[in-house]
Parts: C-alpha cells; sequence; structure tokens
C-alpha cells in the first residue's frame, strides 16, 4: 500500500531541503565532484557509442580520456598563455585607455571641465579606483579561481572523478533505477527522460555554440586587427549561455576597445561592430536552431532567474547546478500542470460542455 500523499510530499520535500543543506554547507568541498560529474554525463554517450561499435567500456573510457587529456594540454600549451597574456595587459592598459576616454569627453563636452560638475566628479573617482585597482583586479581575476577551488586538487581529482564516473555510469544509473519506490517508478523514469533531454538539447548543445561562436569572435576580432581581439572573443563566448549577456558584454568591449584603436578609421569599427552584427544573426538563426533547437523547455527569463538566485545563494558551485536544477523544475511544472488539468479540482464534479468552456 501506497504512502499517503501527505507523507510522501513530507519525505520528497526533507530529501530536497538536504540537497539544498549540503550544496550550501559543502559548497566549493564538491566542486570537483560536481564538475566531474557534468564531464561525465555529457562524455556517456560517445561512450556508448564507442561500445556500440564494438569497444569494451574499460577500452572506451580510456581511449575519451586521452582524447580530453590531449585536448586539454593542447590548450595549455597555446590558447592559454595567450588568452592569460592579453588579460594582463588589457588590464594594464585600462588606466590608459580611460585618460584617452577622459580627454575625448572633456574635448566634445567642454561642460565636464567645471570642477564642480557631478559627471567630472564621477570621472575622476572612476579614473581613481581604476589606477589604485588595476593590479589588484589583474591579479584577482588571474588568481582567484585557482585560490578558491585550490588548483591542484581540483586539477587531479576531477578527471580521476570523470574517468571513474564514466567508467561505471551505467550501472550506477540501474542501481538508482533500483532505489526508486516501486509505485512511482515508471513516472519517475518518464520524467528523467524528460530531464535528459532537456539537459542534452540545451546543455551539450550550449557549450557547442559557446565554442562556436567564441573561436568566431576571437579569429574575426583578430583579423580585423582589434588588440585583445582574442580575449574578448573569449569573454563573448564563455559567456553566450546567458541570454542576451554574452553578446551586450563581448560587443560593448569590442566596440569600445575600436574605437580607441580605430578613431577616425571608420571601416575598422564598423567591421568590428559587423562581426558581432553577423555572429548574432548566426546564432539566432542558424547556430542555435541546429545545436540547441527551439524547444527545450529552457525560457531565457526562467534561466537568468536560476542563475541568478542559485549564484547568490551558493555561489559559484550554485551557478553550475542552477541549469540542470531550473531544466528538472520546468519538467516538473509542466508535469504538475498537466496532471492539474487532468483532475477533477480543475475540471470539476461535472464534466465540461462547450457551453461551460465558453
Amino acid at each position: 500500500m501506497a504512502l499517503p500523499i501527505s507523507d510522501q510530499a513530507k519525505w520528497w520535500g526533507l530529501s530536497t531541503l538536504v540537497f539544498l543543506l549540503v550544496l550550501w554547507l559543502l559548497g566549493d568541498v564538491i566542486l570537483p565532484f560536481i564538475v566531474g560529474g557534468a564531464i561525465a554525463y555529457f562524455l556517456d554517450p560517445i561512450a556508448d557509442r564507442l561500445e556500440r561499435a564494438g569497444l569494451s567500456r574499460v577500452a572506451a573510457t580510456a581511449l575519451i580520456s586521452v582524447a580530453m587529456l590531449l585536448v586539454v594540454v593542447l590548450l595549455v600549451l597555446s590558447v592559454i598563455p595567450t588568452l592569460v597574456s592579453q588579460l594582463t595587459a588589457l588590464i594594464d592598459a585600462a588606466p590608459t585607455i580611460f585618460r584617452q576616454l577622459h580627454s575625448f569627453l572633456l574635448d566634445h563636452f567642454p561642460q565636464l571641465s567645471d570642477e564642480t560638475s557631478t559627471a567630472r566628479q564621477t570621472l575622476l573617482s572612476i579614473g581613481d579606483t581604476i589606477k589604485e585597482r588595476g593590479g589588484e583586479v589583474a591579479n584577482t581575476l588571474l588568481t582567484s579561481a585557482y585560490g578558491v577551488i585550490n588548483a591542484m586538487i581540483f586539477m587531479v581529482v576531477v578527471p580521476v572523478v570523470s574517468f571513474y564516473l564514466l567508467l561505471d555510469w551505467d550501472p550506477m544509473v540501474a542501481k538508482i533505477d533500483s532505489w526508486l519506490p516501486r509505485d512511482h517508478a515508471p513516472t519517475l523514469r518518464r520524467l528523467a527522460r524528460e530531464i535528459d533531454e532537456v539537459l542534452a538539447g540545451f546543455v551539450r548543445g550550449q557549450i557547442s555554440v559557446c565554442l562556436v561562436l567564441g573561436t568566431f569572435y576571437a579569429v574575426a576580432l583578430a583579423a580585423v586587427g582589434l588588440q585583445f581581439g582574442l580575449v574578448v572573443g573569449a569573454i563573448a563566448g564563455a559567456i553566450t549561455f546567458i541570454p542576451y549577456v554574452g553578446a551586450l558584454i563581448g560587443g560593448a568591449l569590442a566596440i569600445g576597445l575600436a574605437l580607441f584603436q580605430f578613431w577616425g578609421d571608420w571601416l575598422s569599427i564598423g567591421l568590428v561592430a559587423g562581426i558581432f552584427a553577423l555572429g548574432q544573426f548566426l546564432e539566432g538563426n542558424v547556430i542555435t536552431p541546429r545545436l540547441v533547437g527551439g524547444s527545450v523547455g529552457l525560457h531565457p527569463l526562467w534561466l537568468l532567474f536560476a542563475l541568478s538566485a542559485f549564484g547568490s545563494i551558493f555561489g559559484f558551485v550554485g551557478m553550475l547546478v542552477a541549469v540542470p536544477v531550473a531544466a528538472a523544475i520546468g519538467v516538473l511544472a509542466r508535469f504538475g500542470i498537466r496532471q492539474y488539468t487532468s483532475s477533477r479540482l480543475y475540471r470539476g464534479t461535472h464534466l465540461l460542455t462547450p457551453e461551460d468552456e465558453t
């Protein structure tokens, strides 16, 4: 005999609270395990395909691990040093850029020369802050991530966790399936499949979109001669998964740098602006529809809310789990609405007639 609905709600609610409490208390401690689990989840379809091609699970996992190691080594040796050097140079150049902006504004808006002007005081305070904090900001941007997650532990634990989870992924899923309450197992399996479809359609696809757009922006901006084009493209691509934010920040940063570097050369400035316009056109009409699809069930506003809420409460770890949790909540919400619209609470005690519906 199944538990009463009130008891079921109590236990499921308690389980959710325990999950959130663990996430809040452990924080950065479980970060390598979350990242490792995410990597294993994303790579599991590849391992399954290799198994269907005739490889054993061990051989498939080993092959994927070696390939990923080669990719990481390639990034560390070629791309990352260039990104770090450009980021450092960009931050070091920030005071100079600000002084140029200050001179430009004074030349075109003489009223700012009034020392009592609020706008002038604001510009001076911003300049002082940049001069005082420039080095500190550069050091923070380059070292804070490593200081927070303890880089050595992170880089050792994540590959190990990913390898063993990928190796044992199917037995682990089967074990979890055996723990499902028997009365609700079919429904829970169906909901899990829907959540997996949303995550597969959005997260895996969105990572591909970020990589494609980041590469496009970086190569195109470097091709037109924009200084720091590689790092601007990387930044724009990395945050493309946040709706509208990636394009706005990347475009504003690139066009702002272009104005200082190419002032008077309106063709070059127009090319920089055109690169982001073309990137947005390709993203909206070609890349995202092909790689993500249009019916994954994650509205941009819901995604923004989830990232903001989980990031504020749980920090960086919260932002990592925000998308899968948002996907799960979205699937559960749609399931709840379907249950409600087919229940007597919605339909009432009599069958609806066309006259009732109008």
